[in-house]
């Protein structure tokens, strides 16, 4: 062979293989009537040396103006959920339309929701082994918070440098839940690197911060919900002294009041108090959209159009519990809540009121911890001419706001949420 056709053919490889990680277009999606209104690119960024690792995104484009709007980095909570339950369920331009599964590929609609009508959006699947991110190789060392956040990094930094016309535009992270721990790391790594990213701020829901406040937040939460009695609170309050996570082991009756009291939240659903705690099987129930979303990512046709790497990962689930071993390194993010607030960076906090899991007093408790003062103080946020929530405003450029009648994430409360989330992005009061 000789030493240009070889060079030629190395040259073909190495094209082929930029492309290969350079993201497809998706123009058409299984159980989506017609070409998609929207432009989603799907693709995986190899992160480390040797890129074996493999964290794979769907990229939509704003629907208004792509070239100015924000551009938001969307992380999903768990840790281990698909950022697919975001992109579905709370802030992407499509959804599954709620149907009783017959075997075929679960129907998808158009949303008027969506987020991608003022940003463009990377939904990132992280860690790996969440939706379709894989490994090549075992993994050397353990997946962990302060891991995420250089992993996280370095995706943006490797998806930027492929898609450079996004480089001046605004940037924000923004995620939910337990994404409360790496979001606020995260924009600190970033604040602090050397890439030149247009960083403006964050947003979370419903945002983990400190586990042990927020379960104990949990019973004075119960209490003003009606959920138990004056007396069991007043007596939980006194004798476990407002610490139920750590009990000292010989404090006997405040263990019989937590039993007490366990037994009449334990069938309560947490995520959203209002909704039944039942099956996901079950077509009665609002969780059921969880087993449509499944089979719909499971179908060889949808992994197809996404243009999945075949054999990369078993069945797809929505979130990893089972094959991801974790290491919570991050005890709590007030902190890194603190440094961004000094280095002047937006952030807004918000909560479904709904939501046992991350009580919005325990959210509340720590904003106040950072001892900030308040610039526009409590008032209700309106959209219609109806409360959709209540809001309050910080010297550090933090807004919280609640969500009236929403849960743990913004699936309970679509509209409201992303109301709140256009006026907020576009720096208008809520």
């Amino acid at each position: 062979m000789s030493l240009t056709l070889e060079f030629l053919l190395l040259l073909i490889v190495l094209v082929l293989s930029y492309h290969a990680h350079s993201g497809s277009i998706v123009k058409f999606l299984p159980g989506f009537e017609g070409p998609l209104p929207f432009e989603l690119e799907t693709g995986y960024i190899g992160i480390g040396e040797e890129e074996e690792v493999q964290l794979f995104y769907y990229f939509i484009k704003s629907e208004k103006n792509p070239k100015e709007d924000p551009l938001l980095l969307w992380l999903t909570g768990g840790p281990g959920c698909s950022s697919l339950t975001g992109l579905l369920f709370e802030n992407g331009p499509v959804a599954l339309k709620f149907e009783v599964y017959n075997g075929s590929v679960p129907s998808l609609v158009s949303t008027t929701y969506s987020w991608t009508k003022m940003a463009n959006i990377i939904f990132l699947d992280q860690p790996v082994g969440a939706g379709f991110s894989y490994s090549r190789t075992p993994l050397v060392h353990k997946i962990s918070d302060t891991g995420e956040v250089k992993r996280i990094y370095e995706f943006l930094q490797k998806w930027l440098s492929k898609h450079q016309q996004f480089f001046s535009n605004p940037f924000y992270v923004g995620g939910d839940s337990y994404s409360g721990m790496v979001v606020p790391a995260l924009v600190q790594e970033i604040a602090k690197g050397n890439y030149q990213i247009n960083l403006q701020g964050y947003i979370l829901g419903n945002p983990i911060t400190d586990t042990e406040s927020e379960q104990n937040y949990q019973i004075p939460y119960a209490h003003g919900m009606t959920l138990i009695s004056d007396e069991l609170y007043e007596s939980m309050k006194r004798i476990c002294k407002e610490n139920y996570v750590n009990v000292d082991a010989l404090n006997t009756k405040c263990y019989k009041l937590i039993k007490d009291y366990q037994k009449c939240i334990h069938k309560l659903n947490k995520y959203h108090i209002l909704l039944p705690d039942c099956d996901i099987t079950s077509p009665d129930c609002f969780l059921y959209m969880y087993s449509l979303m499944t089979f719909w990512a499971n179908d060889k046709s949808v992994r197809g159009a996404l243009q999945v790497t075949k054999g990369s990962i078993g069945e797809w689930v929505q979130c990893n519990y089972k094959n991801i071993s974790y290491n919570y390194d991050i005890k709590s993010s007030v902190a890194y809540h603190m440094k961004n607030s000094i280095d002047g960076y937006r952030s807004l906090i918000y909560n479904g009121d709904h939501d046992m899991m991350v009580p919005f007093l325990a959210t509340q408790a720590w904003i106040s911890s950072l001892n900030y003062s308040i610039t526009d103080d409590w008032r209700p946020w309106m959209i219609n001419d109806q409360i959709a929530g209540y809001t309050r405003t910080y010297s550090n450029k933090m807004t919280f706001a609640t969500i009236k009648g929403s849960g743990h994430t913004a699936e309970y409360k679509p509209n409201e949420t992303s109301i709140m989330f256009k006026r907020w992005i576009s720096r208008q009061p809520l």
